[in-house]
């Protein structure tokens, strides 16, 4: 089975960039840890809501890496030794990615009741109409 690549479309010039980013969201770790919402707030914004029960502001990181939002958990571990007799609140890091299309800004996040808001901003470039100017070849010049 032959795969297909956007290069073979010889009218689809210059997005090779896309294609090596649908190829990085389909290897993003879909492993359920933390749950996360995303939700569109207004017509150009959009907000990204993580379940990050028992981590605080210094346990978490954000950074936007080539494109990407990328959300990192690690819980630092209590200098006292406890014996649990049941655990069931998850005390795992995580990495959580989301690609980030042209345009969308992130803007703050906020730590609220367990729950990590990051709001990002689509910001629409304005449409420019640019008009080329034909030369004669020289080859036909007179």
């Amino acid at each position: 089975m032959t795969k297909l690549t956007l290069g073979s479309y010889p009218h689809l010039l210059g997005f090779e960039q896309l294609e090596r980013l649908l190829e990085r969201a389909a290897k993003t770790g879909n492993d359920g840890y933390p749950p996360y919402n995303i939700e569109q707030t207004s017509q150009a914004s959009y907000r990204i809501t993580l379940a990050v029960a028992g981590f605080g502001e210094d346990d978490l990181s954000i950074t936007v890496e080539d494109r990407q939002l990328v959300i990192r958990g690690r819980q630092h571990e209590d200098a006292v030794e406890r014996m649990f007799l049941h655990r069931g609140i998850a005390a795992r890091q995580f990495q959580r990615s989301f690609v980030l299309a042209d345009g969308v800004e992130v803007g703050e996040a906020i730590m609220e009741n367990g729950l990590l808001h990051v709001d990002l901003t689509l910001v629409r470039p304005d449409a420019v109409v640019q008009t080329i100017k034909i030369k004669k070849g020289k080859d036909h010049d007179v």
